[in-house]
Parts: structure tokens; sequence; C-alpha cells
């Protein structure tokens, strides 16, 4: 963004920051994919067991699935927010 196109008060964005930011968000994006697999495997495992799902675990697949969104919208510019660790861990939604 130009300065002219900046609103009042705005400061100028750092984009080699930013395009760090980026870069250790991708990692983390792929971490959280590697979690979430796990996650679904444990829970197919307890629901084959128990004939039931552990809450804790939907609780936790669903949070992290807000996560991995929440580092497409910024990596993808869709967002300015960077998300965590930067900011805090996204919460499940409400069932």
């Amino acid at each position: 963004m130009d300065d002219a196109n900046r609103l009042p008060g705005e400061q100028p964005r750092n984009l080699w920051l930013r395009a760090l930011q980026m870069l250790l968000m991708c990692v983390a994006f792929q971490i959280a994919v590697w979690v979430l697999v796990v996650v679904a495997v444990l829970q197919l495992v307890l629901a084959v067991a128990t004939d039931g799902t552990n809450e804790r675990l939907r609780s936790l697949g669903a949070s992290i699935g807000r996560y991995l969104g929440q580092i497409a919208d910024f990596v993808t510019f869709g967002s300015e927010a960077v998300p965590f660790p930067f900011s805090d861990w996204p919460a499940a939604p409400p069932r």
C-alpha cells in the first residue's frame, strides 16, 4: 500500500517482516495438519473401541480447524491478524 492509500495514523507495513511471519505460519500449518491427523486417528480408534467419541478430542480438532483457517487467511492476505503464537489460540465453536 502506498502512502496515498494509507489511512490516517496507519503505520507502513513491513513486507519483509510479514514474509517471515508467513513462512513461520506455513511451517505451523504443516505441524497443525499432522496433529489433526493424529487427533483424527485417535478419535477413530476410540470410536471403534468404545462406540463413542471423546469430547476433548472433538473440541481440539475443531480448534485446530479454526487455527488452520486463520493461517490460510493470513498467508493469503485475507487478514492482517497474525495467528497463534502471535495471538490467542482459537477456541472451539460451541456445540
